[in-house]
């Protein structure tokens, strides 16, 4: 079985520059993806405009062009499609990390990777080096509440159409449910958000906060604050008050066509840990060193939004794409060093 200096575990803008470093590092590599090309991305709302600027999203170099201040949904989509084709990216897509242990056989050490593609079939993968760039988008953080997983709940905000003259429950107080929630109003839908803090949150958008706040003001949409859902149900939703003044929680149950369950995201901490990761209890850091992004366990690197933990507002995609650079040049200089590396540099073609 052939051992590649490089594997590169998500097909994200952070896997994706990785991987551009590899190529011209002249790096034996391969990219393994368990949904479509940036599966994040492909996960938003479909209507979404981004926050940043174009240029802020490039990666390799290429330039993204949009006659738009911030690109859409769609633009980002075909930009990365073009990144690909590009560079010439051999992506494995459907392929989902079942298992990842470190083996070391006398001076050597390498990584085994285990997957189970789409067919259920599974397969074995075997490198000097491992980049996880697995994001965490894909990863809600659910309540664990009884209701959670009925069909008219969901962890992401898709299109407002559907719930037009209906009755909404957003659970959430940063910018994913802010913006919901003014998009759903401004559609037609009847609107209430349930944040369990007494104000909505500091980082929300400087343009979308006036608003959101002005809507709830004026009763446009109806809030409850310091308040929790307990249970989930066909067409209603149970909640109950938080307050610390409230005494005994008061409960209340809200009509609702549609919940949308806004509240976060994680990386897959648990996968980490399996691989001997070690994760800050409080944090959720994984340990690594910030200079390199590798972990405890040598040759196991991270890149993107996987290294921020519960602290995922410090890594985007503007500051998370340089990540892999900083990677692929560090596991060079080592292979080099111990004359490992294939070492055979290819000559790019881009147009």
């Amino acid at each position: 079985m052939p051992v590649h200096d490089l594997i590169i575990v998500g097909a994200g803008p952070a896997g994706l520059a990785a991987a551009i470093s590899a190529k011209k590092a002249g790096l034996d590599f391969c990219i393994l993806e368990k949904g479509v090309l940036v599966n994040s991305l492909f996960g938003f709302p479909s209507q979404m405009v981004f926050f940043t600027t174009p240029e802020l999203l490039e990666i390799g170099g290429l330039p993204f062009v949009t006659a738009r201040d911030k690109p859409t949904r769609d633009e980002t989509l075909r930009y990365y499609r073009r990144v690909v084709d590009t560079y010439r990216l051999d992506i494995e897509f459907g392929h989902t990390m079942t298992a990842l242990t470190r083996e070391v056989s006398g001076l050597d050490a390498y990584f085994e990777l285990h997957t189970r593609d789409e067919r259920e079939h599974d397969l074995e993968w075997r490198a000097r080096t491992v980049l996880l760039a697995t994001g965490c988008y894909d990863r809600p953080n659910r309540l664990g509440i009884p209701g959670e997983d009925l069909s008219h709940v969901s962890h992401y905000y898709t299109e407002p159409h559907e719930f037009y003259r209906k009755r909404v429950v957003i659970v959430g107080g940063k910018n994913s449910a802010a913006e919901a929630a003014l998009d759903l109003y401004r559609s037609g839908a009847h609107v209430t958000l349930v944040h369990r803090r007494s104000m909505l949150g500091a980082s929300i958008k400087y343009w979308v906060k006036p608003d959101i706040e002005n809507r709830i003001k004026e009763g446009s949409i109806d809030a409850r604050f310091e308040t929790r859902v307990i249970e989930i149900r066909r067409g209603e939703v149970v909640v109950e008050s938080v307050a610390e003044e409230s005494g005994d929680p008061n409960q209340d149950v809200l009509s609702a066509d549609g919940v949308f369950l806004l509240t976060g995201y994680v990386a897959d901490l648990e996968s980490l840990k399996a691989c001997g990761v070690a994760v800050d209890p409080n944090t959720f850091v994984p340990r690594h060193d910030p200079k390199t992004f590798e972990t405890n366990v040598p040759g196991l690197y991270l890149a993107g939004s996987v290294v921020a933990g519960a602290n995922r507002g410090e890594v985007f995609i503007e500051n998370g794409r340089f990540h892999g650079q900083v990677v692929v040049e560090e596991i060079s200089r080592r292979l080099e060093r111990f004359g490992k590396s294939s070492n055979e540099k290819p000559k790019l073609e881009v147009s």
